[in-house]
Parts: C-alpha cells; sequence; structure tokens
C-alpha cells in the first residue's frame, strides 16, 4: 500500500488501493476488484466445485449425484451474466474500435455515444424481460427442489447491473469531448497489445 498525505495538519493515511505483486516481488499494477464482481466470482467458483465433484463421483466413485449436472447447467448461466457485470464496469466489452480510427472524432464521438445507448436500451429492455420470465416461471428443478426463478431472477439482477453501467459509461461520453472519447477507445483497444 502506499502512503498517501492527508487533508489536515500533514497527516498520512494509507491508499485503499490493492496492489498485486509479481512472482520477483516487484509491484504491479493495482487490482481492480469491486464488491459488485464478488457474485461473478462466487458463481465461478462454485461451477467449479460442482464440476470437480461431478467427475469425482461419476470417475473416481462409480456413483454419479443426479443433481451435479443440471445444476452444474444453471450456474454456468449465472457465471456468464453476473461476470458480465464486472465487464460492463470496466466498459470492456469487445467492440469492432476500427471505425473510429478513420471517422473524424466528432462523428466517432457520436458513433460511441449511440453504440453505448444502444446497449443501455438492450440490456434495460433485456431485464424486464427477465422479470417477467421469472414473474411467471413456476416450475423447479428437475433434480433439485429449487425454483427455476431463482436463475431468472439472477439474470435479471445481472442485466439490470449491466444497464446501470451502460448508463454510466454513455453519460461519461456525452460529457467527454470529442478527442477524449476517441483517446479513451484508442486506449482501450491497445490496453491488451504486448509490448
Amino acid at each position: 500500500m502506499t502512503i498517501v498525505p492527508g487533508k489536515e495538519d500533514g497527516e498520512e493515511r494509507e491508499d485503499e488501493t490493492v496492489r498485486s505483486f509479481s512472482p520477483r516481488g516487484e509491484e504491479d499494477e493495482p487490482v481492480d476488484f469491486k464488491l459488485v464482481d464478488l457474485p461473478g466470482l462466487l458463481a465461478l467458483w462454485g461451477l467449479a466445485v460442482i464440476v470437480f465433484l461431478q467427475f469425482f463421483t461419476r470417475y473416481v466413485l462409480n456413483d454419479s449425484l443426479a443433481w451435479t449436472e443440471e445444476i452444474a447447467r444453471y450456474v454456468l448461466i449465472l457465471v456468464a451474466f453476473l461476470g458480465a457485470i464486472t465487464v460492463a464496469r470496466k466498459g470492456s466489452h469487445i467492440f469492432l474500435e476500427f471505425f473510429y480510427r478513420f471517422l473524424p472524432v466528432r462523428i466517432g464521438k457520436w458513433l460511441a455515444v449511440a453504440m453505448e445507448a444502444l446497449s443501455f436500451a438492450f440490456f434495460g429492455y433485456m431485464a424486464i424481460v427477465a422479470v417477467e420470465l421469472a414473474l411467471n416461471t413456476k416450475t423447479k428443478m428437475a433434480s433439485a427442489e429449487i425454483p427455476k426463478s431463482l436463475v431468472y431472477w439472477c439474470v435479471a439482477a445481472g442485466l439490470a447491473a449491466i444497464a446501470w453501467y451502460s448508463l454510466r459509461w454513455l453519460v461519461r461520453k456525452i460529457r467527454q469531448r470529442p478527442d477524449e472519447v476517441v483517446r479513451d477507445i484508442e486506449a482501450h483497444a491497445l490496453s491488451d497489445v504486448q509490448d
């Protein structure tokens, strides 16, 4: 952690940024992890445990548990929708940035705004559809006494969170100058390219 000067009387306080360290002990970039990322991470680990349990009981014990396959299928759905919240929060959904390089900066900004508005509308609408589906689903899972609507409620929550972050990105892009929007797109496109 780094020490940052305080606001009063020259006090020092610790910065709350979580940092990662390389195997050689050098400090790397800060880890970008928020509380909203936790459900997707828990779903991923839950899926890993369920699939391992399914493998172990089927191939080692030769007597597989009946519920693992169905539950793993539903948890995989949750991994996709809850994990997408992290991607939406960071603004790192995949997109084609090729056209932004050849368009005038002003048009590039409004194209980015239009795409973000379209994303917001789509995810917002899909959240509404997921709520309707959850309200109309009265059945339980075949292998466990768990209502299927629970899965749909989680999907609806994930879609609503994605829509919320899309709205935040939309507002941000509207407020930015055109050259800042295009520069952010360019920086984002090159962020994964290795030197």
